[in-house]
């Protein structure tokens, strides 16, 4: 018996869409990673891409919960004296998007193979997204 291993030209991905409409940020963003990395296919392999695309709509309308709205800080480093720090309320105000997309970027590897993995992520604000050509499908619990 021989394990399986894939390789890159042999990965058929498909495209997910969410709606994040009233959906808990930390919840969804693991189902997102999952997915990103491919380990919900039997032929996932840890040093191959065997991810699918993602497109996720309505992020301006994602949830939080307790307190987190107001509690929660987001810091960037800037190279500048002092540090950037907002809350999670400020973000959403100002770009809704990256509070998603930076919960799925700690949520995978920290390489190569994950910075690749991010790149599959789209993320909207707003209900519409440019990828309708690739027929993406609903994603279901």
């Amino acid at each position: 018996m021989k394990t399986f291993m894939a390789k890159p030209d042999q990965v058929e991905r498909d495209w997910w869409l969410f709606d994040a409409q009233d959906q808990v940020v930390g919840r969804m963003a693991t189902r997102i990673a999952t997915l990103l990395m491919g380990k919900h296919r039997p032929t996932f392999t840890p040093h191959v891409d065997t991810g699918d695309f993602v497109i996720v709509i309505n992020a301006e309308k994602i949830h939080f919960s307790g307190k987190k709205w107001e509690q929660k800080k987001y810091t960037r480093y800037t190279g500048w004296p002092g540090l950037r720090v907002e809350t999670a309320q400020e973000r959403r105000e100002r770009h809704p998007e990256r509070i998603l997309s930076e919960a799925v970027r700690r949520m995978l590897p920290k390489n190569k193979l994950g910075r690749q993995m991010l790149s599959k992520l789209k993320v909207y604000s707003g209900p519409e997204h440019p990828h309708q050509a690739q027929d993406p499908q609903p994603y279901k619990d």
